[in-house]
């Protein structure tokens, strides 16, 4: 039943995340959506966009509970041997660092393609399946990752069961990243391999802005099937900061994920929209562009109506991991391409519709 705690919806609006806002203050709270206020199931369309949507926005949306300190003070304990992780970041960071026996499980997105870039490494290790307390404790860890916007009544059981927990709470730029790698290379004992990563990662970015040298950056505008752009401090600034673009919004003073204002957003001067994809790689799917057509003021922009529209695959758009790099390299590609010689890899390969600016 409804209640304090618990909430039943029978519909999605953007301002449902007024409540789990709510409930993240409380450190607790359930939102069901597609049931009436006498708890009747009804049903839910567009799933899959809500999914996304959500992905997206919590990171900016939901308050962290951020352990701070916790990591530095449980640094010198004994490498884990059976290590959970309850998000597709901390998935991404675990993959890349840890030893193949210290792996315990994977998170429930683990192995989907639609939001884990690593999906097909991650079918290796079993997944959770859901981000309950108890189903984490099935698997015995000695070290739990999570992130700042995980489910807040998880973490509190967590703690209380004594079990180390790292949780990521800071993504926005690659500099976190970096900071985050080196944090669970010293939990996992395998720091000199956090280093490795780092140099690969420095070595692709430092190539790719050799190569976006003297560049005119384009006036990019982040879009979607919700009505929400991010300005700065956000992980769609930091794509833009190295992929030689310019956030409009950010320009504008947006800061953060904001609710479009269209009378303000008609008026700014916008090359290209990006944004992400919404099916699974070599899987049939609309593009952002068709998806777009109904949205104002999307629609009414002449980069929409010239097609100019950038679609990233949505578990790189949305990365809190390292992966973002290879979504910086699909961003330049379609902004630059007279910049680039070769081909874009065929699994990075960047959806433009229209012609270029």
């Amino acid at each position: 039943m409804e209640g304090q705690i618990t909430e039943w919806k029978e519909t999605w609006r953007d301002d449902r995340l007024k409540t789990i806002r709510a409930f993240a203050n409380a450190s607790t709270g359930t939102l069901k959506i597609e049931r009436h206020d006498d708890g009747e199931m009804v049903g839910l369309c567009h799933i899959r966009r809500l999914l996304v949507f959500l992905f997206i926005s919590l990171f900016a949306l939901v308050p962290r509970h951020t352990l701070a300190g916790q990591t530095a003070r449980q640094a010198d304990a004994a490498p884990p041997k059976r290590v959970v992780s309850q998000t597709v970041g901390t998935d991404d960071i675990l993959l890349a660092l840890a030893g193949p026996s210290q792996i315990a499980a994977l998170s429930h997105l683990a192995h989907d393609p639609l939001y884990a870039p690593d999906a097909e490494l991650a079918k290796r290790y079993p997944k959770l399946k859901g981000s309950s307390a108890e189903d984490i404790l099935r698997f015995k860890p000695d070290l739990v990752l999570m992130a700042a916007f995980s489910p807040p009544d998880s973490v509190s059981i967590l703690k209380k069961s004594g079990v180390r927990l790292y949780i990521l709470d800071k993504y926005e730029t690659l500099e976190d990243v970096y900071a985050s790698l080196r944090q669970l290379g010293d939990l996992l004992g395998r720091r000199q391999r956090a280093e490795d990563v780092i140099a690969s990662c420095r070595s692709r970015v430092s190539s790719l802005a050799n190569v976006l040298k003297g560049e005119k950056p384009v006036r990019v505008l982040s879009a979607g099937v919700y009505p929400y752009i991010s300005g700065s401090n956000t992980s769609f600034q930091d794509l833009c900061d190295h992929a030689g673009a310019v956030n409009v919004a950010a320009e504008a003073g947006i800061n953060g994920v904001a609710p479009i204002l269209p009378e303000k957003l008609l008026t700014w001067k916008i090359d290209f929209l990006v944004g992400p994809t919404e099916h699974r790689p070599n899987e049939a799917g609309p593009q952002l562009i068709d998806r777009m057509r109904d949205i104002a003021p999307f629609r009414f922009l002449q980069a929409y109506k010239q097609g100019r529209v950038v679609e990233i695959p949505g578990a790189l758009f949305a990365s809190t991991s390292h992966h973002r790099i290879t979504a910086y390299e699909i961003l330049a590609h379609a902004l630059h391409p007279e910049r680039f010689k070769d081909a874009v890899p065929k699994a990075a390969k960047p959806v433009v519709t229209g012609s270029d600016v």
